[in-house]
């Protein structure tokens, strides 16, 4: 099989669609890649919520990477339970999940747990909590350098909140977390000098507190489109996610990373109403559906193929005259958006040499697993 339909199952009639397909050997090469890129796996924190597979965190952990970044509960448990031995969940804690974050560091003892903090009041809730389990939590502030959707503003409410975690009993403060997700430019330049002056602030009160006595405060900064930036600061802790399995969106906009595509579309015709228009068994419910149309999958082997209209269960296309597809032949596509559309899945197919060798479940894409 050649480099251009490296895709393509050997006997596709042997697996139903729509079905997500993850090729492991693209999916070392883009863990690798992560490592070169950082310089050291010590220096990563990728997040997991791109795949949320038991079976690719044993991937990362067996070439060296230690340290992970979560959202939800089920993913920080399935990381403890992989190998993982710093897990940060990207998120501020409130109501009963702060309760099963107490649970989920009881039964992992030899993990280091930590969690967002963005606010006086969510600190003292903390350290409430933390004092009542007779435990210290450990916290990350975050940080709003430019997002606007979480996080402490950069000034003097992100010093005061800085220096005001330092009183509390119950609660140790690490250092930062910077997601910088609007910044995304494909001129690696113009995205190099938007990312630096945004972590400016931080990087500054990074030096002063180190300066000041304090333990110097760890950073970890940026997502995928960030990442080729913050990887030429050393003292960053750097945290992709996307680029494990690696989309179509990031594939346009980041000319500088050369992540392979690692996870594919198979879908089926199942209609053809007449003559340059074909139905796909692709609906809402098995790509991820926020961007337009036209944006949502990128059809390997079919040029000039014009998605026009979805629903739960169809995909329609307009095709060139003449590419005269019957109903059941396949079709594959890369998703534009990977982390939601992986989340679709109960389980992947493995595919080896063009040969699916088995399944693996998508371990966190419920909100529980035993906590």
């Amino acid at each position: 099989m050649g480099q251009k339909d490296w895709y393509l199952l050997q006997r596709a009639e042997s697996v139903d669609s729509p079905a997500l397909l993850v090729y492991p050997d693209r999916i070392l090469n883009n863990i690798r890649e992560m490592i070169r890129i950082a310089g050291d796996p010590g220096r990563l924190m990728p997040h997991v919520k791109t795949h949320k597979m038991a079976a690719v965190l044993s991937m990362q952990v067996a070439e060296g990477i230690r340290k992970f970044k979560c959202a939800t509960i089920a993913e920080a448990e399935m990381a403890a339970s992989q190998g993982a031995e710093e897990v940060l969940l990207a998120y501020q804690l409130t109501g009963p999940r702060a309760v099963r974050w107490i649970q989920l560091i009881r039964q992992f003892p030899q993990v280091r747990f930590a969690s967002l903090v963005d606010n006086p009041g969510s600190a003292s809730m903390l350290d409430g909590i933390f004092d009542q389990e007779e435990l210290t939590g450990e916290v990350f502030i975050d940080v709003d350098d430019g997002m606007h959707r979480t996080g402490c503003p950069t000034g003097a409410p992100l010093e005061d909140l800085f220096h005001l975690l330092q009183s509390y009993r119950h609660l140790t403060c690490r250092g930062f977390h910077v997601y910088d997700g609007h910044i995304r430019d494909s001129d690696f330049e113009l995205r190099r000098k938007r990312v630096q002056d945004a972590l400016l602030p931080v990087s500054q009160l990074v030096e002063s507190a180190t300066a000041s006595g304090l333990p110097a405060p760890i950073l970890v900064a940026g997502g995928t489109p960030s990442f080729t930036v913050h990887a030429l600061n050393p003292g960053v802790i750097c945290s992709p996610g996307t680029c494990v399995l690696w989309d179509a969106g990031y594939a346009e906009i980041l000319p500088e990373q050369h992540f392979q595509f690692a996870a594919v579309l198979l879908m089926r015709v199942a209609s053809r109403p007449h003559e340059g228009r074909l139905t796909l068994d692709l609906g809402h419910k098995a790509v991820a559906a926020e961007n337009p149309i036209s944006s949502r999958v990128r059809f390997l082997g079919r040029e000039g193929w014009e998605p026009v209209s979805q629903s739960e269960e169809h995909l329609v296309v307009t095709t060139p005259v003449g590419q005269n597809l019957q109903p059941g032949e396949p079709v594959y596509a890369v998703p534009y958006h990977i982390c939601p559309t992986v989340a679709l899945y109960d389980e992947v197919q493995v595919v080896e040499n063009g040969v699916v060798t088995g399944q693996w479940p998508v371990t966190a894409r419920g909100r529980r697993i035993t906590i």
